[in-house]
């Protein structure tokens, strides 16, 4: 097996191939690497927030009352830059309120509540579509926005957006992302020993829709049996022609979509600009199951895999959880009883954000729930000392970005400095603060200057319509005023014609009348 294995690793370069600059090597704690699947039961009560995905909130469908079925639509998009959401099993609406999403703000969203009926009856209205190939790509594109999916690989961006043939950018190469390089997380891992078939069929889909003649699966060399997995399969469905395995060295954040892009192909994506804009295409395998299910099956998204995990999980596991489902719930599964003293983070140790309470329900973007000791996460979080510009952080950032400079600028709130030192091409993957040695949270500082210059381009195209608005409504009240004096004066030009005219009968007329009269006197005076 594991010659197989080496044979796959060496269609990686090594040290004198592509790869990305900087990254690094933190403990990987994979302790659910070897868990199968498990379906996690169904919760007393599910959670849906209108927003789960990168853009607009969405609208509720349904009101208190109303009974749902799984896979039933209960919120309609809002905007382009949104999809759908469905409930994921069948039960009944008891409120639409605000509550706690997975965020460190601990802010509410609207959100629908649905208490199972237990039946788990399904809406079957959606229609599946094995035969894709002879299916228009936008029919399919459209199932897939119409099926609520979000990237599952954390960004969490609708999938149909970026599904889509582009003349002035064909894409070359369609990328499936099987790295998981984020500590403690396996789900991606466990998904490809056991889905495989799926996820290479929705890989197969992605490539019809968007005209692609070459695929490429990417795993790192942590694991081998993924890779042997994927690798079989592909022989088995005969498209190791169109779609190869490349094993990478494991190392973070290799995962990124830029990052892996350049290890994959050599490319570098522009500052500023997209993988379609270099003619590549990158998806999670996740997501790429979840294309499989939408298209082939007819299913929306209403459940995904995630691992729960952390030091103090006594029995962590993979489990496959239905959308809406508390925390609480899940590590209760897992075994853990009392939260005392326990630190909740949603995602990885990495990227991952700490959470305020265990009431949050899983959502779209929800890869992992880590349960650690609360002097674990005091031992990794040390008070903030001075930078001494040792240049680590610089030597380890992906993004090539200078991050102490960075982060000072965002600190003094010198947004207009920090994006000449291309602020957003900042990947918040946490490798600069990892190895700071004056623990400095520079991730927070970008978050934070991040927010603050989206608040300022906000504020700035709000003043910008308005005044727009302002100059319209100006420039329209004086067309009007000049429109309304344009009609005054035509009825006054009219009003003085007509005037003259009539003087001028008038005139006529008492000139005719005394013509008639001095006639008259004439006839008068011819008389005897």
């Amino acid at each position: 097996m594991f010659d197989i294995f080496e044979q796959l690793k060496q269609t990686f370069t090594g040290e004198s191939g592509h790869g990305f600059s900087g990254g690094i090597h933190p403990l990987q704690n994979k302790r659910t690497a070897s868990q199968n699947i498990i379906t996690c039961p169904l919760p007393p009560l599910l959670i849906h927030p209108m927003k789960q995905h990168i853009g607009e909130a969405c609208q509720p469908l349904v009101k208190i009352g109303d009974h749902v079925l799984r896979g039933q639509k209960i919120a309609k998009s809002q905007g382009y830059l949104s999809v759908p959401i469905h409930a994921s099993t069948s039960g009944k609406v008891i409120k639409i309120e605000d509550h706690a999403i997975p965020h460190p703000s601990g802010l509410g969203m609207p959100s629908i509540f649905i208490v199972p009926d237990g039946l788990d009856a399904a809406d079957e209205s959606i229609h599946p579509m094995p035969n894709y190939r002879s299916v228009d790509a936008v029919e399919l594109r459209e199932r897939i926005r119409y099926a609520g999916l979000a990237g599952l690989g954390g960004a969490v961006f609708p999938t149909f957006i970026k599904l889509v043939q582009d003349k002035q950018h064909p894409i070359d190469v369609v990328v499936l992302n099987g790295i998981e390089c984020e500590p403690w997380l396996t789900n991606d891992h466990q998904l490809m020993l056991e889905k495989s078939h799926e996820i290479i069929s929705g890989m197969d889909i992605i490539m019809h829709m968007v005209e692609a003649k070459q695929g490429i699966i990417a795993i790192e060399d942590n694991k081998p049996d993924a890779a042997l997995v994927m690798q079989n399969t592909l022989t088995e469905m005969g498209l190791d022609q169109q779609i190869r395995l490349q094993v990478l060295p494991t190392k973070y954040p290799q995962g990124g979509e830029k990052q892996l892009i350049q290890s994959l192909t050599g490319k570098q994506v522009p500052a500023g600009r997209l993988p379609i804009h270099i003619g590549v295409l990158s998806q999670n395998v996740g997501t790429s199951k979840a294309i499989y299910d939408a298209v082939c099956l007819g299913e929306p998204i209403t459940e995904r895999v995630i691992t729960v995990s952390g030091d103090a999980l006594a029995k962590p596991n993979n489990m496959r959880v239905r959308l809406g489902t508390p925390m609480r719930f899940l590590l209760h599964q897992c075994g853990l009883e009392s939260l005392d003293d326990i630190r909740l983070i949603h995602g990885g140790p990495m990227m991952g954000e700490l959470m305020r309470s265990a009431d949050i329900p899983v959502v779209k973007g929800s890869n992992g729930v880590l349960a650690m000791w609360d002097k674990s996460v005091k031992q990794a979080h040390h008070e903030e000392e001075p930078c001494i510009r040792c240049g680590d952080c610089g030597e380890v950032c992906p993004a090539g970005l200078m991050p102490n400079l960075l982060a000072n600028h965002c600190k003094q709130e010198q947004f207009d400095k920090a994006e000449d030192y291309n602020l957003f091409d900042c990947i918040e993957c946490g490798a600069c603060s990892y190895v700071c040695p004056s623990h400095i949270p520079l991730v927070h500082y970008f978050r934070f200057g991040k927010g603050q210059v989206a608040q300022i381009r906000r504020e700035k195209t709000f003043a910008d319509e308005s005044r727009a608005r302002s100059d319209s409504r100006e420039l329209r009240i004086a067309k009007e005023n000049a429109a309304k004096e344009e009609k005054r004066r035509v009825a006054r030009e009219k009003k003085e014609a007509r005037a003259a005219e009539a003087a001028k009968k008038a005139a006529a007329e008492a000139a005719a009348t005394e013509s008639e009269t001095t006639s008259s006197a004439e006839k008068e005076e011819g008389q005897p």
